[in-house]
Order: structure tokens, then C-alpha cells, then sequence
């Protein structure tokens, strides 16, 4: 009888460790809601959560015309890095901005293995086989293949080590890139190397999320304890099943601005104002 009882229960124990392992990778619950914008060709509404434990914001972003809409301000070619007030500075028709590119720096001076170079030919610079910004082309890496997002008439694009010709035959007027494994989702399915060590680290994320070609989803990891890719790509999945998602530069990096109808000043709502290389911003279309 005790026997047949210890089975049960093993058994019991069995079911409930494949249940669990079965369900999602995180915890959220929402804890209020932000900001909100509203017009004819921009909206967003900006969630405040708990996600696994860290604070974290939700912006449901929609856009008439992302390729008209979405905007880029870089800092100064191969010179120095800019604070991330003086990039969003720049873009004074963007209602909401984020950091985006990662880059390398004297204090983060690596870069992939893929790469020719040395980390000085990279300094202040975005990762990437290719730079365009505001339709001027910077880096154009032959054999390097290129992974990261453009911006094209017809919207954002996610692209996964593919030809830079074939990239740029679609004529991109802007790009952002990280490390080559930043793509997280793609076609609804995830595809994080959940043993790469960047992605099990717990961090400050800024994470775009495509759900179509309007709609989009920003992620903002606060808090120094972070969180890992894992947890984050899972929540993406779970919440909102998007068609690509795409982990831009993070940690101290990390910043996040809303700009008022009407205000000249764009307001910091979460980062360190550390210097960056580049933003994404989100306006109104031009009428």
C-alpha cells in the first residue's frame, strides 16, 4: 500500500513538473497603464507590468504608414557618441523614441568574429554589415551578410544574415542592427539560441515586436537586475504571438522618450542618459 502511495505520488509529481514545463516561461501581471497618444495616423498606449519579477513597459504601437512614419537620428559617423537626449533631440516630430543600435566603444570594444577589422575600425559606429541613415549608405561590409532591421517604403523589416545586395536592392532609407543572434521571433515562432551567454544574461532590453505591418509592440526591460532573452521572448510569444521580434542595444543604453502634442522637449520616461549612437522615433504622418 505504501508503495503503490510513493508511485502515486511520483507519478503525481511527474505530471505537475511536465504541466509547468508545458506553460509559459514567465509571470506578468499589468500594474497600470502609462501614457497614451492618439490620432489619425499614430496611436500607443504604454503598460506598466511586473514580468518575472522586474518592472517592465508595454507600448501597443499602431501606424498608418510605418515607412513614412518611423524615423532615425544618428550620432556623427566614426566620431563620438551622442547623450540620448541630444538624439531624440533631433527628431522633433517623433512622439515616442527608443535607443536602437548597439555599437562598439573603447569601454564595449567587442565585435563580431565575422567581421574584418579591428574593434578601433568600429568605434562609434552601429554593429552591422550595413549603416544607411536618412538614405546616405556608411558601411557596406562585403561578405559580411546582414542582420538587422530597414526601414523601407513599405515599413520595418527584419532581415536574418542575408545579402547585403539583396538588402539594399529593396532600397532601404535606414537601418539598425545588433549582434548577429538579436533576432528572437520569426514567422510566430521562436528563434532565440537560448545557450548563447549575451542572451541568458539578466539585462536592460529595449525590444521590438512586429504583430503586422502596422501594428507593433515595444518591450522596455527596466531595473539593474534585468531580465534574460528567454524570459522576454516567451512573454512576446505568450501575449501576442508576433511575426518577428528583434532585441535592440540595451543595458545603460537603454532610453525611452514621449514627446507631448504641440511640446518642443521631448520627456525621458526611463534610462541613465547615457551617450548612444543612434534612435528610433515614431511621428505622425506628414499631411
Amino acid at each position: 500500500m505504501i508503495r503503490r502511495t510513493l508511485a502515486l505520488l511520483a507519478a503525481l509529481v511527474l505530471a505537475l513538473g511536465a504541466a509547468a514545463a508545458d506553460g509559459p516561461g514567465y509571470t506578468y501581471h499589468a500594474t497600470g497603464k502609462g501614457a497614451s497618444y492618439q490620432s489619425e495616423s499614430l496611436t500607443y498606449e504604454i503598460e506598466m507590468g511586473m514580468l518575472s519579477g522586474t518592472k517592465v513597459y508595454v507600448i501597443r504601437l499602431w501606424m498608418q504608414e510605418p515607412g513614412k512614419q518611423i524615423l532615425k537620428a544618428a550620432a556623427p559617423w566614426h566620431e563620438r557618441i551622442y547623450k540620448a537626449e541630444s538624439l531624440a533631440g533631433k527628431l522633433k516630430k517623433a512622439a515616442l523614441i527608443v535607443n536602437a543600435s548597439g555599437f562598439v566603444s573603447p569601454l564595449y570594444p567587442w565585435i563580431p568574429e565575422t567581421y574584418p577589422g579591428t574593434s578601433e575600425d568600429y568605434y562609434y559606429t552601429p554593429l552591422g554589415s550595413l549603416t544607411i541613415t536618412n538614405g546616405e549608405l556608411y558601411r557596406n561590409l562585403e561578405g559580411v551578410p546582414y542582420t538587422g532591421l530597414t526601414l523601407e517604403a513599405d515599413g520595418l523589416h527584419m532581415y536574418i544574415a542575408e545579402d547585403n545586395e539583396t538588402v539594399l536592392a529593396h532600397e532601404p532609407t535606414q537601418t539598425w542592427s545588433f549582434y548577429e543572434k538579436c533576432p528572437l521571433i520569426l514567422d510566430g515562432e521562436s528563434i532565440l539560441d537560448r545557450d548563447w551567454d549575451f542572451a541568458k544574461r539578466k539585462a536592460i532590453r529595449t525590444i521590438i515586436a512586429s504583430l503586422d505591418a502596422n501594428n507593433f509592440v515595444l518591450l522596455i526591460v527596466t531595473s539593474l537586475h534585468g531580465l534574460p532573452l528567454a524570459v522576454c521572448t516567451d512573454f512576446l510569444l505568450g501575449e501576442f504571438r508576433p511575426d518577428w521580434a528583434f532585441n535592440l542595444d540595451g543595458g545603460p543604453s537603454t532610453a525611452f522618450f514621449r514627446r507631448l502634442k504641440g511640446k518642443k522637449t521631448a520627456k525621458l520616461i526611463y534610462g541613465a542618459g547615457q551617450r548612444i549612437v543612434d534612435v528610433m522615433g515614431f511621428a505622425e504622418l506628414e499631411k
